[in-house]
């Protein structure tokens, strides 16, 4: 009888020996599977056992603090500190919306400078140019509908 092939073999026609090798493969590969589980679950242990670490550290530190420190509550330390002039009226200020707007502005702008630098260092690859270049473009293109947005609605200008 001549050995079958791979595909010549049917449903009926599995001699013995392939399927011992197909069972000792697949036990095989679910061992392996297994052994890439908990090596993935390893490594994540190790991550939180970083975490649990690190919040038991500002924990002892913070707990340390607080047995150590004196405390001594006077009127005067429990007065508001204003940068070393005399607190006058109330602790409350309104703070005007556009600031805010010139920080969220700042802030798109920053990361804007963050990204263009990983642009620089890959648009001098090999066979990265045109693609990185197309995207920066799409990336500063969205900049600047903000930055007209932001524009028509009178946001920069200072008044």
């Amino acid at each position: 009888m001549p050995e079958p092939t791979a595909g010549a073999v049917t449903a009926g026609d599995v001699p013995v020996e392939t399927a011992i090798h197909a069972t000792v493969a697949d036990t095989t590969v679910a061992d392996a599977t297994v052994g890439l589980a908990a090596d993935y679950f390893q490594s994540y242990s190790v991550v939180g056992l970083l975490a649990v670490v690190g919040v038991l550290f500002v924990a002892v530190a913070f707990g340390a603090g607080r047995l150590l420190r004196p405390v001594v509550p006077t009127p005067e330390k429990l007065l508001t500190y204003e940068c070393g002039v005399d607190p006058v009226g109330e602790g409350w200020a309104h703070t005007q919306v556009r600031y805010y707007v010139y920080a969220f502005l700042y802030v798109i702008f920053a990361v804007d400078s963050i990204f263009l630098f990983p642009w620089a260092t890959v648009f001098a690859d090999p066979g990265y140019g045109a693609t990185t270049l197309v995207e920066m473009f799409v990336f500063l293109g969205f900049l600047a509908v903000g930055l007209l947005y932001a524009y028509k609605k009178g946001v920069l200008s200072w008044t």
